[in-house]
């Protein structure tokens, strides 16, 4: 304020500070490698967004996924193409109109939410309109070998409460009864990833139902599942690469029981609320799922998981190493972040 006389004139607030934007490809190794019916791959490729207004910072990760196109290059100029936009005050409501859901609009809304919540000195759940999350049981995942390298892998994993069980077309049946009778106790659920067939659908079926399977992903290629619309099956399914964001859910609700809500596929943690609000309204159960990445982009997902029946954040867990301030899990029990981490 300053002061002239015995007049006062009240500064004038002074404007935002704009925002800067840092852009950086990483790669982490996994402890091992990750299979799937798609092929192998030995570390996590990620891009990480990071929003500062010189005093706040915002991160965001996300990971390209070649199955839908994307690359750590096209993802990455995606992203810079924003530059210029978010230097000129773009904010996180505008870039769900300015952005296509994908990869890179995840890495920019999760930066903007995170510099949202240090900004505002409160937590995005509470930003959000969301009760303060919890601890979730999450999933552990076991990646496609053959049926004797399965069970040796699962049998190292049984005690945990929930497996996801990595299956791949042929030989699938017995790949889950070796898995079953090395957990005997566990909860499966099964992810085929496109892998199946309209001819093979029977025999998988029933396999997963001779072992107990509560919950089966995406068993058809996408866009070859109108026959799960008239086909009866005792296992409930849930849709994953048939589904991006809301706009895909009226499509498949005939077809499938639930559905698998990837950050990634919907642009972000805010269309994936919305997504998990609209899958509800229609009767669809909901999964939340994750790529291979580190706890930076396990943690926005916390937020969808805690109204979602199952939970599949194990993605850190799979990593050699992981970034400082992870995520903390403690036997089949992932904690929500710190801070320090994200939110």
């Amino acid at each position: 304020m300053i002061r002239l006389g015995r007049f006062r004139l009240q500064s004038a607030p002074m404007p935002p500070a704009p925002i800067s934007l840092t852009l950086r490809a990483e790669r982490w190794p996994i402890a091992g490698s990750f299979t799937i019916s798609r092929g192998a791959k030995t570390e996590a490729a990620v891009v990480v967004a990071e929003l500062s207004d010189g005093e706040h910072r915002g991160r965001g990760e996300c990971v390209p996924y070649a199955r839908y196109g994307e690359t750590i290059e096209s993802v990455s100029a995606a992203i810079e193409a924003m530059r210029p936009a978010i230097t000129g005050g773009l904010d996180r409501a505008v870039l769900q109109q300015t952005m296509s859901p994908g990869a890179a609009r995840n890495a920019l809304d999760c930066a903007f939410w995170d510099l949202e919540a240090k900004r505002a000195g409160r937590p995005a759940y509470e930003l959000a309109g969301l009760a303060e999350p919890k601890p979730l049981v999450t999933a552990y995942t076991i990646s496609l070998a053959t049926p004797q390298e399965m069970a040796a892998a699962t049998a190292k994993a049984a005690e945990r409460t929930l497996l996801k069980v990595k299956l791949g077309g042929s030989g699938d049946p017995e790949r889950i009864a070796a898995v079953r009778r090395a957990a005997p106790h566990a909860e499966l659920i099964v992810d085929a990833n496109e892998a199946w067939t309209r001819q093979s659908l029977t025999d998988n079926l029933a396999a997963c139902a001779a072992a107990g399977v509560t919950l089966i992903e995406q068993p058809l290629p996408d866009g070859r599942d109108d026959v799960l619309s008239a086909f009866r099956h005792p296992v409930p399914i849930c849709a994953d690469e048939s589904v991006h964001a809301r706009a895909s859910l009226a499509a498949i609700k005939n077809k499938y029981d639930a559905v698998n809500i990837k950050l990634d596929k919907t642009g972000g943690l805010t269309e994936a609320l919305a997504t998990g609000e609209e899958a509800a309204r229609l009767g669809l159960s909901v999964m939340v799922g994750c790529m291979v990445a580190t706890s930076l982009a396990m943690a926005p997902a916390m937020l969808v998981a805690q109204r979602a029946r199952v939970v599949d954040l194990d993605g850190a867990l799979l990593l050699a190493r992981d970034r400082i301030d992870p995520l903390r899990y403690e036997g089949s029990r992932v904690h929500p972040p710190s801070r320090a981490l994200w939110g």
